[in-house]
């Protein structure tokens, strides 16, 4: 197997093919579902029509052209890679980011590993006793990041390919209005897509967590949730009014003391999860919310965002 060579006809660096062989090395892989089942499973991953066509355009069917030996392996890979971290909890990217004008199969080959990996996900859920809705809820964040990837020109995938792995190593669960990320220290907080992030929303998700992971996961103890993202930055409070769901939501957190992190740039995503996002110019920006308009204007005051990272007692 000539690694280099990989690399060179993928287009990508050749340490990261070097380390896909490194973490999957010859560990098993698990097939993709058949194709004619495809089409009800994307639907039940929440996969929106247009995005669930490309993926059927570029499915990996036997003798197509399009599928080279190249994008066989790092598919058969990646699958390997993230199967044997099944229960981790930790980010894993699944391989090396591809170009993804080149078509659909080289545009999705992530989304035909989550998909071959679901019945993984699912069998780890039975396993621990996670009720089904629970579990699909969960997985279907596929679709949201599809579409918001569609929304954003394609920008936001590298971060979604590694986001995702998280769902089918069995490491985030949907309970209402906020995902959470168990296996580190702490219980940790994400914020889906979903709605406003009322207090009794938030209060009734932090309920159904605290029966759910005693349950599910008894031999986990988590005695905080904890929360990193800029939503925590105090910053806000100058733009915001006090009763809004983004103060009242950081108010129930206790900060810890603030260090710039590491491979997280909080400009970037604010404008990621504000406007979706990377590209367009300051001044072409949507103004029609106090949030918009906030982000907007610290920016152009040359003044910048703080990912920041705090926790409270379960």
């Amino acid at each position: 197997m000539d690694l280099t060579a990989i690399a060179a006809r993928l287009g990508v660096p050749a340490e990261e093919v070097e380390r896909v062989h490194r973490l999957a090395g010859d560990l098993p892989s698990v097939p993709l579902p058949a194709r004619a089942d495809a089409p009800r499973l994307l639907d039940r991953l929440a996969v929106r029509p247009d995005d669930a066509a490309e993926i059927m355009e570029g499915w990996p069917d036997p003798g197509s052209p399009v599928w080279t030996p190249e994008l066989h392996w790092l598919l058969d890979r990646s699958i390997a890679l993230v199967r044997a971290d099944l229960g981790g909890s930790g980010w894993l990217p699944p391989g090396p980011e591809l170009a993804r004008d080149r078509g659909p199969a080289w545009r999705h080959l992530y989304v035909y590993a989550y998909l071959a990996l679901v019945d993984v996900a699912v069998r780890f859920h039975r396993d621990h006793g996670v009720p089904d809705e629970v579990t699909w809820l969960s997985l279907a964040d596929l679709g949201r990041n599809l579409a918001i990837d569609r929304r954003m020109n394609r920008e936001g995938w590298p971060v979604m390919q590694s986001w995702l792995t998280l769902h089918v190593r069995g490491a985030i669960y949907e309970l209402g209005r906020l995902q959470f990320h168990r296996g580190g220290a702490t219980l940790d907080l994400h914020i889906p897509e979903t709605g406003p992030m009322t207090p009794e929303a938030i209060d009734a998700s932090l309920d159904r967590a605290r029966a759910f992971f005693p349950r599910h996961f008894p031999g986990e103890t988590y005695t905080a949730f904890a929360c990193g993202s800029w939503l925590l930055d105090p910053q806000l409070r100058e733009y915001l009014p006090g009763d809004s769901n983004i103060v009242r939501f950081q108010r129930r957190f206790e900060l810890e003391p603030y260090e710039e992190p590491e491979g997280i740039d909080a400009d970037v995503e604010v404008l990621r999860f504000v406007f979706r996002s990377l590209t367009t110019p300051l001044d072409r920006l949507p103004r029609g919310t106090v949030l918009q308009r906030a982000i907007v204007d610290h920016l152009r005051a040359g003044r910048h965002w703080q990912w920041r990272r705090g926790s409270f007692p379960i």
